[in-house]
C-alpha cells in the first residue's frame, strides 16, 4: 500500500476531537475486500481502545521484523518501568528478558501489559516516544481520530479511538501481515513451563472467526475486533463499549450474522480505507489537497502529551477528563500551523526537493535507517545526500531522516514509489531557503 504522506501533518486530525469521549456503545462491520461499511452505529464516536491498543503495538512489531530491525529470537529486556505495569502481565522481573516471539504471544493471548511496555521501549526508546510513533503510524494507515499515549491500552483519558479507526487497523493487519496475522488465532501458548489460555471466547466458537483482539477497562467497557472469513467473503467487525463480555460477544455475533451476506466475494483485501491518494508536504499547483499545510512538529507535541501524567478515565457519564484533554491536544497541534519551517538543507546537497522516510529517537538511528534504505533501494539513492534534523518539544526529541538532492518533484516522487514498495513511509517536500 503506497503511503506517500504529508510530513507529519497527519496529526492535524487530532483537531477533530470536539466530540465527547465518554465511552459508549459503538459498532461497525467492514467489508475487507472493498472497504465498504456494511453496518454501523456510532462508528465515529470517540472511545477508549483498552487492549485493542496492542493491535498497533503488534503491527509495528511485525513491521520491525520485516525490516530486519528485530528477529523472532531477539531479546526484549524488561526495565523497572515495564516490569511494574499492572496486570494482566507475564510477570517478568526487571533486568530479565524474553524473546520477541514470547512478547508477541504474550500480547496476543495473555494481553500482557508488561510485554507491550517492554516492546515499546525496545522499538522506541521510551514508551512515550513509541506512542508518538504509534499515532504517526495510525495516521499513515488512515486512522484519523486515534491518539495513542501508551503501548498497552492501560487506562489514560488521552488514549482515544473510534470503531471506524479500529476496523481500519484490523484490515491493515490482515492485509500487510497475512502470515503473522495467523497468530491471532492462537488459543493458548506455553511460557516458561506454564500454559496460558486466551479469552477471546467468541473466536473459539464462531465458525470462520480467526482473530483479532479483545479489550476491557472500566472506562472503555468491553471491546472486541473480530475478523471472519465466510467462503470468499472477508469482514472485520468492531464492537466497543459493551457492558459485559457475553453481551459484547452477542452483539458481534449478531452484527456479523445479519450483514455478512452483503460482503463481496474475492481474494484481495482493500488496499486502503483512505480516500486520498498521493500527498505532498505542501500544496501543489497541479494536485489540490483537501488538507491544511503541514504541522512540522506534531510528533514531538504528541510525545509531550504522552510524557504528562496519565489522566483519569471513568465510564458511563461519571467524571471524565478526556474531552478537555482532547481539546488541549487539538490546540497543541493547531499551534504547529505557525511553527517555523524546517531548517534549510545544506546547500551542497540541496536540489529543489527532498524526501523524509522516518523520524527516529536518535541521530544515529536516523542515519542507520537512511543507510539501510540506500542499501536496499540501490541506484536511485546512491548519489543522494542524507540529512538528519532534530525536532524537540517538552523535553522529547525525534530526528528526521531525509534524503536530499532531487532536482524535481517527479524525480523525488519516483524514488518515493520505490521506497513505499519496500515498506518504507515516504514524504515529499520542497527544499526550504
Amino acid at each position: 500500500m503506497n503511503r506517500i504522506v504529508i510530513a507529519l501533518s497527519f496529526f492535524v486530525a487530532i483537531g477533530l476531537f470536539s466530540t465527547s469521549a465518554n465511552a459508549g456503545s459503538a459498532q461497525l462491520l467492514l467489508d475487507a475486500r472493498t472497504g465498504k461499511v456494511l453496518a454501523s452505529e456510532n462508528a465515529d464516536t470517540l472511545n477508549h481502545p483498552a487492549s485493542l491498543t496492542k493491535m498497533m503495538t503488534l503491527y509495528m512489531t511485525f513491521e520491525a521484523i520485516r525490516r530486519g530491525k528485530l528477529s523472532w529470537d531477539s531479546r526484549v529486556p524488561f526495565s523497572q518501568y515495564a516490569a511494574s505495569r499492572p496486570p494482566t502481565k507475564l510477570r517478568v522481573k526487571a533486568g530479565d528478558s524474553i524473546t520477541v516471539r514470547e512478547a508477541v504471544m504474550g500480547m496476543i493471548v495473555k494481553s500482557a501489559n508488561d510485554a507491550a511496555a517492554a516492546m515499546a521501549e525496545k522499538l522506541g526508546g521510551t514508551e512515550s516516544q513509541f506512542a508518538a510513533m504509534m499515532t504517526a503510524k495510525a495516521r499513515s494507515l488512515g486512522m484519523s481520530k486515534t491518539v495513542f499515549v501508551n503501548a498497552s491500552g492501560l487506562p489514560d483519558g488521552r488514549q482515544l479511538t473510534t470503531a471506524r479507526d479500529m476496523s481500519t487497523l484490523g484490515v491493515a493487519l490482515l492485509r500487510d501481515f497475512p502470515k503473522e496475522y495467523k497468530l491471532f488465532n492462537t488459543q493458548s501458548f506455553t511460557f516458561r513451563g506454564k500454559s496460558i489460555r486466551g479469552h477471546n471466547n467468541l473466536m473459539y466458537r464462531y465458525e470462520g472467526m480467526d482473530g483479532i483482539k479483545t479489550g476491557y477497562t472500566n472506562a472503555s467497557g468491553f471491546n472486541l475486533v473480530s475478523a471472519v472469513k465466510d467462503g470468499r467473503r472477508r469482514v472485520v467487525g468492531v464492537v466497543m463499549g459493551g457492558r459485559s463480555a457475553s453481551g459484547r460477544d452477542k452483539i458481534m455475533a449478531s452484527l456479523i450474522k445479519s450483514n455478512i451476506a452483503k460482503a463481496s466475494a474475492g481474494s484481495a483485501l482493500v488496499a486502503s480505507t483512505q480516500t486520498s491518494g498521493i500527498r505532498l508536504a505542501s500544496l501543489d499547483d497541479d494536485v489540490p489537497l483537501p488538507v491544511p499545510a503541514p504541522r512540522q512538529d506534531a510528533v514531538a507535541a504528541v510525545i509531550g502529551m504522552a510524557n504528562a501524567a496519565p489522566l483519569p478515565a471513568t465510564r458511563y457519564g461519571t467524571a471524565y477528563a478526556g474531552p478537555a484533554t482532547a481539546s488541549s491536544a487539538a490546540a497543541a497541534v493547531e499551534s504547529m500551523a505557525t511553527a517555523a519551517p524546517p531548517a534549510p538543507v545544506p546547500a551542497a546537497s540541496r536540489g529543489t526537493w527532498q524526501i523524509q522516510i522516518a523520524a527516529a529517537t536518535s541521530a544515529k538511528a536516523a542515519q542507520d535507517i537512511l543507510a539501510e534504505a540506500k542499501a536496499k533501494i540501490g541506484a536511485p539513492l546512491a548519489d543522494r545526500g542524507t540529512y538528519t534534523e532534530p525536532v524537540s518539544s517538552r523535553g522529547a526529541t525525534l530526528y528526521r531522516a531525509r534524503f536530499t538532492g532531487f532536482g524535481s518533484k517527479n524525480e523525488a516522487r519516483s524514488v518515493c514509489d520505490r521506497l513505499v514498495k519496500n515498506s518504507y513511509d515516504c514524504v515529499l517536500m520542497p527544499v526550504q531557503g
